[in-house]
């Protein structure tokens, strides 16, 4: 969490993520420690298949390194 990387995406539903977020929080990470977290991961692009959803991934990680 606290590591340099520019993308950190957690796989997941919304829910999911809900309750990651309550155990960092838990364990001391700050709001803005959890706000670098991209999850669900990957665009919204109403992806279904394997090969859509890394295509949904790999577009989220090239936008996060060139904005």
């Amino acid at each position: 969490m606290r590591s340099p990387v520019f993308y950190l995406g957690c796989l997941g539903s919304t829910r999911t993520h809900a309750k990651r977020v309550d155990r960092l929080t838990a364990e001391g990470f700050t709001a803005d420690d959890i706000a670098r977290i991209h999850a669900p991961v990957g665009l919204d692009i109403g992806a279904k298949t394997p090969a859509e959803i890394a295509v949904s991934v790999i577009a989220q990680i090239t936008q996060t390194l060139r904005t």
